[in-house]
């Protein structure tokens, strides 16, 4: 599906990216988001609950987040405030991950963090599980299923937005873009480089998109069609048997951060919408 957007609204998105710097300017979070624990006991390892749902988990759900940065980079505060915009939109509780971070703790040191977020919400009787990723995160995300499924596990829904599905750095956007994005082929090689430590790019599950998609859950998959990660999502999502594509006209990557500062832009509204139908209408 190509969602359209004014050369306003363009301009405005890129705007709010360049000008976001990390954890500063993230205002707290509204009065509505619970940052207390939506289960009744612990063990969910690193990472913090964010509830705009005003329901448990073990009613509603949740939400596992793992947010973007390159697998090196975190900005707690913009990512807490993104999780209570995800938790109001799907009505569950989100639980963002604190992953380990590269190049201390590289490759699969954060995938088996996701991976034992998830086995804790299953150990705890988590009706329903929604895996979110962005960026880094949707490399994570796309991993964690193909583990998932290579181990047998129960296997969650999941949303990825603009993944990284490739570490080989192959697909034909990443030059063809190239210029039109706020990241490019340099910063995707030390990206790689740094989580990789050694691993090969080609090998899933670290570069998902030379795995196996068969018998993976419906997957929603959000890019921007200016973004040099573009050909990533259109590859996974041909790919997948059972996989939605949304490309957003003019749209950079990452461009729902846009969503954490200002008022809400039409493509953010969008992007939400999307996601909230999506998980609404997927049951397991």
């Amino acid at each position: 599906m190509k969602i359209p957007a004014t050369p306003e609204e363009i301009a405005a998105v890129m705007a709010r990216l360049r000008l976001r710097l990390p954890d500063e300017g993230a205002p707290d979070l509204p009065g509505d988001a619970d940052p207390m624990p939506a289960l009744p006991s612990a063990g969910m390892g690193p990472g913090q609950w964010v509830n705009a749902s005003g329901r448990p988990a073990t009613e509603a759900g949740a939400l596992v987040y793992a947010h973007g940065g390159g697998f090196a980079h975190t900005e707690p505060r913009a990512e807490r405030l993104l999780a209570s915009h995800l938790s109001r939109a799907t009505g569950r509780p989100v639980f963002a991950v604190d992953y380990r971070l590269a190049p201390a703790h590289p490759y699969p040191a954060a995938l088996r963090d996701v991976l034992a977020v998830h086995d804790s919400l299953l150990a705890h009787g988590v009706p329903d599980i929604v895996l979110f990723g962005e960026s880094a995160g949707g490399t994570l995300v796309l991993s964690a299923l193909l583990a998932l499924k290579t181990a047998g596990k129960p296997l969650p829904r999941a949303v990825v937005v603009s993944p990284l599905t490739d570490l080989t750095l192959s697909g034909p956007s990443l030059d063809a873009n190239d210029g039109l994005d706020l990241i490019n082929r340099a910063v995707l090689e030390r990206v790689a480089r740094q989580y990789l430590a050694g691993a090969p790019p080609d090998r899933a599950p670290q570069s998902p998109l030379h795995g196996d998609p068969s018998g993976l859950p419906p997957l929603l998959v959000a890019a921007g069609s200016r973004e040099v990660l573009l050909d990533d999502a259109k590859r996974f999502a041909e790919a997948a048997p059972d996989c939605v594509l949304d490309i957003y006209e003019g749209m950079p990557h990452a461009f729902h951060l846009a969503v954490l500062t200002g008022p809400p832009l039409p493509t953010t509204t969008t992007f939400l919408r999307r996601l909230a139908d999506f998980t609404h209408r997927r049951p397991i």
